[in-house]
């Protein structure tokens, strides 16, 4: 059996000390740069991977920053990865990737496994963990940032949106652009999206035009054809509805998609609104008006909050970070 070349071998190979190579592989930016390049000769030649395990044993932590996910499909969540994966470019860290598929049981299991680990910092989707998570992050010996939601609630840091706000201001369009029969497509219905209906709910009663059957949703997964299904069904409960707020890209291009094939004109027949604005939305014809999220740059801060509360803990004053969002008024709703 070949041995592994082992610590000791690559600080001998180096000309350096063990504490050296230890120091270069766990804080490179405290090793001067010619014993760095020493080191990392010596690792290239002998092939040496550092033990994790053993790493965190000896510093109580790893370089790991864990990341956990609903999907790694949607597109919502693609963008935040490159948020995330930019930010951590350069640095020492390393990102893991745990995907608990709106699942809040497998969310729960996996913060318990990764805190096993023990990671420099956690990275989770909103703050609507179960209460065991919850205690879990609220206990945890590294920073917490939960992402994509704001709220009071929040275990330690927090960087996102309102989303029940962002979905008062689409209807506020709507309504500014004539339309006086609003609907809401919705699918999955996660806690986002149960903030934005909430939302649609204020702002049409507030505005004395809200309709029960006008709201349409399903907990199966949102897709272009869930559009085209949720449309039809609208139009089937509430046929004159002139207009409609999409709690995604997918569900609003599938009713794009619905109101073609019954020949209903947009914007002049309805009106579509579209929420998070992938590109996809901003290239269909008539292009969709959105409410844009800030999906990479919530990403690219979790990651900077995590760094500088590493090095200084405790200093960051601004701990819940709301980014906003902005109403994208295009060709799918129309301009009195």
């Amino acid at each position: 059996m070949i041995k592994r070349p082992t610590l000791i071998d690559v600080a001998r190979e180096a000309g350096v000390s063990a504490i050296t190579v230890s120091r270069t592989i766990r804080s490179p930016e405290i090793v001067s740069e010619r014993a760095r390049r020493k080191v990392e000769t010596a690792i290239s030649r002998l092939g040496y991977i550092p033990d994790p395990a053993a790493s965190a044993l000896a510093s109580r932590t790893t370089t790991t920053i864990g990341l956990l996910v609903p999907s790694l499909t949607n597109n919502v969540f693609t963008d935040v990865l490159r948020g995330v994966y930019d930010a951590a470019e350069g640095t020492r860290y390393f990102i893991q990737i745990g995907n608990f598929r709106y699942s809040a049981l497998k969310e729960e299991a996996l913060i318990g496994n990764f805190l096993s680990q023990k990671p420099a910092g956690l990275i989770i989707s909103g703050v609507d963990q179960t209460d065991r998570a919850k205690d879990l992050l609220r206990k945890a010996a590294c920073p917490i940032v939960q992402i994509m939601d704001i709220g009071s609630d929040a275990i330690d840091m927090s960087v996102g949106f309102r989303h029940a706000e962002a979905a008062k201001d689409a209807v506020k369009h709507l309504l500014d652009c004539g339309y006086r029969r609003p609907g809401f497509l919705g699918a999955r219905m996660d806690p986002r999206a149960q903030r934005r209906l909430r939302g649609f709910r204020e702002a049409c009663a507030g505005a004395r035009v809200f309709d029960e059957l006008r709201i349409v949703t399903t907990p199966q997964p949102s897709s272009v054809g869930m559009g085209r299904r949720l449309l039809e069904t609208l139009f089937a409960q509430a046929p004159d509805t002139d207009s409609v707020l999409c709690n995604n890209d997918d569900l609003a291009v599938g009713s794009l998609m619905e109101a073609k094939a019954r020949n209903t004109a947009v914007p002049e027949a309805l009106g579509i609104c579209s929420f998070n604005d992938v590109e996809m939305a901003r290239h269909m014809v008539p292009s969709l008006t959105a409410i844009s999220t800030p999906r990479q740059e919530i990403g690219q801060r979790a990651i900077e909050m995590i760094i500088a509360e590493i090095s200084n803990p405790g200093t960051i004053k601004e701990r819940q970070i709301d980014l906003g969002y902005r109403l994208e008024k295009r060709a799918s709703t129309r301009r009195l």
